[in-house]
């Protein structure tokens, strides 16, 4: 456990990878393919019951690298599917994968997410009521996921049909890919995600604003990651665009503790998703 200093006799213990790491999460109900690459899959998680159910797209984070795969947030996914939201989690190409980076990377989020519209044929998925969220990278590409209406149709990583969606949830995200990569959030693995500056047009939320959907920010005030000041900017930039955007930041929360689900901040992020949702 890492501790920070708060005041002259305070100390506040967080979350750190290795904690994270070691928080085991039942099987998902079913592992679907939503293209032919290995990685291009997501796991499903459905309540109880009937339905149709509420949908959660679940996008994991790990600075975009090949290093991180979906397993870190299964945890978290399982505890909205015993809140009564479906989660569906979705895997992709990533820097270090082949055909990661630009635009593999960003197809594959899109594609995972319009993938629902199959799903739907043969689960009990509500599609008028789906949302996307994600942590750290992965929050930068629940917004982009959202902003695709706003590409130019002969954008590369453009759809023709995106999935409508009741609103994002980004999670100590990267709203800001220009910001972050100033800011060396990850390294320089904003600069591997995209190649090129001029791709910043088409890659980074905060320069296709306004999205058009309802976004929840939530980012703990404890992290030493991705710092707060990005969600923070963003939110009233996009706020100024026109959108309707909220903003949390959790004041003992680090990086890591927005997808625990046994940790004081996870309420706030269920009530996030919850408040998108209802009917």
């Amino acid at each position: 456990m890492l501790s920070l200093l708060l005041g002259p006799f305070l100390w506040m213990q967080i979350m750190t990878t290795q904690d994270l790491l070691k928080l085991q999460a039942p099987p998902a109900d079913h592992r679907i393919a939503y293209g032919g690459d290995p990685l291009q899959f997501g796991e499903l998680r459905l309540p109880p019951g009937k339905g149709p159910h509420p949908v959660a797209v679940v996008i994991h984070g790990g600075c975009w690298q090949a290093a991180f795969n979906l397993d870190h947030i299964g945890s978290l996914s399982a505890a909205l599917a015993q809140a009564g939201i479906a989660a569906w989690t979705i895997e992709y190409r990533r820097i270090g994968n082949p055909g990661g980076g630009w635009p593999g990377t960003f197809q594959d989020a899109g594609r995972g997410v319009d993938h629902l519209r199959e799903l739907a044929k043969k689960y009990p998925l509500d599609l008028g009521r789906v949302v996307v969220m994600g942590h750290s990278a992965g929050g930068h590409l629940a917004l982009w996921v959202a902003a695709r209406r706003r590409l130019p149709k002969d954008s590369p990583v453009a759809a023709a049909d995106p999935l409508p969606l009741r609103g994002v949830v980004a999670l100590a995200g990267v709203p800001d890919l220009r910001k972050g990569a100033a800011q060396r959030v990850c390294g320089n693995a904003v600069e591997q995600l995209v190649g090129s500056p001029e791709r910043y047009r088409h890659a980074s939320p905060a320069e296709l604003l306004p999205l058009g959907v309802e976004q929840i920010l939530v980012h703990g005030a404890l992290d030493s990651i991705v710092p707060p000041t990005l969600s923070e900017d963003y939110a009233a930039a996009a706020r100024r665009a026109g959108d309707r955007v909220k903003m949390r930041i959790l004041p003992d929360a680090g990086h890591f503790e927005l997808i625990a689900p046994k940790s004081a901040a996870w309420p706030a992020v269920l009530e996030a998703v919850q408040s998108l949702v209802r009917p």
